[in-house]
């Protein structure tokens, strides 16, 4: 994984001043909130807030302010925490069915995938936990390099575990190709999930794994309660390939799926998962790598898009909607 860049704090700031002073605040204000912005944390997220929201008063910058503050507070001190607790195992990594992915670029025949500013250029990205969670906004790469993971782990790129062959539509990367998975053990069981196909993986495990008729007929279900049936149905320690599982759940379903992925990593099994819910990212001691700002690095719970934003709409919904709504008239 390549080292994460120094935060461009003088361009955050040149940022920061240049909206406030669009939105009719004087240079006064900009230089206060400026001077009370002085980390890449505050002013990495006071312009996230100004391009988000258009504030009409001082008060409501120095309310956005203060809950940055707080914010800040709670990282700094899980940040300390994570340093004072001592790993149980000196090798984070022992056990894990995938410790590392290389990528020899050399042999790497697609252009797009190039292209992808996070992906470029990255020779390896190793993995050190039992839960990662890729995040990152759309079209930053993470559906490609899990796509990738799992066809070099073996896995059928529509879905399912390893025996399924099934392909509705052969358009994939070649980085697979071009990757070398390195692990521990080979899992006895996985699959690699995608929540747009599998209709397709349900419909396989019917048709080619159902002789004794006993297996769950997830026809007869509802998507969301036969893709949390599937998941949960995986027979022991393995490995696990996601791809926004959430776009399947309900809330409450989602929070059902947080529990098994909890249980289940505790007792070995290995998971990969793209996912944008603030639900299944809050999972603790799950390692969140982001794919945004042309590379991949890991980043708090709190630094994630999917927690600001929503904690952003859920605190000032009223005026969230009213400028959406208002922007979006003719």
């Amino acid at each position: 994984m390549r080292s994460k860049p120094v935060y461009d704090l003088s361009s955050a700031h040149d940022g920061i001043r240049s909206l406030l002073l669009r939105y009719g605040f004087s240079e006064p204000f900009a230089q206060v909130i400026l001077d009370r912005t002085g980390t890449p944390f505050t002013a990495k997220r006071m312009l996230g807030y100004l391009k988000n929201c258009r504030p009409h008063s001082e008060e409501e910058v120095i309310d956005e302010l203060l809950a940055i503050y707080e914010n800040r507070d709670h990282y700094v001190k899980t940040q300390i925490s994570r340093k004072n607790t001592p790993a149980s195992d000196p090798d984070s990594s022992a056990g894990l069915f995938l410790k590392e992915v290389r990528i020899d670029w050399n042999t790497v025949e697609d252009s797009y995938v190039r292209r992808i500013p996070a992906l470029a250029g990255m020779e390896k990205l190793a993995f050190t936990g039992n839960l990662t969670f890729f995040v990152g906004e759309n079209g930053s790469g993470k559906s490609t390099l899990l796509e990738a993971i799992a066809i070099a782990s073996g896995f059928n790129p529509e879905g399912g575990t390893r025996n399924y062959r099934f392909s509705t539509y052969d358009d994939y990367s070649g980085l697979a190709r071009s990757m070398r998975c390195i692990g521990g053990p080979k899992p006895a069981w996985g699959f690699f999930l995608r929540a747009e196909s599998f209709y397709n993986v349900a419909s396989t495990a019917m048709k080619e794994y159902n002789d004794d008729g006993k297996m769950t007929d997830f026809h007869a279900l509802s998507h969301g309660e036969s893709f949390l049936e599937f998941i949960q149905q995986g027979k022991g320690r393995g490995l696990y390939l996601l791809d926004e599982p959430e776009a399947a759940l309900s809330p409450q379903r989602q929070l059902s799926l947080l529990i098994h992925l909890k249980r289940t990593a505790e007792a070995g099994s290995q998971y990969i998962i793209i996912s944008h819910s603030p639900i299944l990212l809050g999972i603790p001691g799950a390692k969140i790598l982001t794919f945004d700002e042309g590379h991949v690095h890991e980043i708090a719970y709190e630094e994630t898009e999917s927690y600001q934003i929503t904690k952003l709409f859920l605190e000032n919904r009223e005026y969230f909607l009213e400028r959406l709504l208002k922007e979006d008239q003719p």
